[in-house]
């Protein structure tokens, strides 16, 4: 199996990032407690951005980051940051080694 890994960029409104932090802090936590392919997961502020966090997450293969993507933590995330998420980008990569 390959692993899988995703670096995202979250955009929060201005002014929200303290509300922010700790939802994504919560999502990361349920992530590695209830989702046994979720094998990193870090989050990361920006320096000299108030507006931008990124996300570092590693899955045990494809299929355990689409299992991450279907599962309740992200809704339960969605919901909480609710209007705070203006845009995530992101891009998908295969950790070596």
């Amino acid at each position: 199996m390959t692993k899988f890994a995703i670096i995202a960029t979250v955009e929060v409104a201005p002014g929200r990032i303290d509300d922010y932090l700790p939802i994504a802090l919560a999502h990361k936590t349920r992530c590695l407690r209830d989702e046994p392919g979720t094998l990193q997961f870090e989050v990361l502020r920006m320096h000299g951005d108030d507006t931008k966090v990124m996300l570092y997450e590693v899955y045990r293969d494809q299929a355990a980051f689409e299992a991450h993507w279907n599962a309740p933590s992200r809704a339960q995330h969605r919901a909480d940051a609710g209007d705070m998420i203006v845009n995530v980008s992101g891009a998908k990569c295969t950790p070596l080694a």
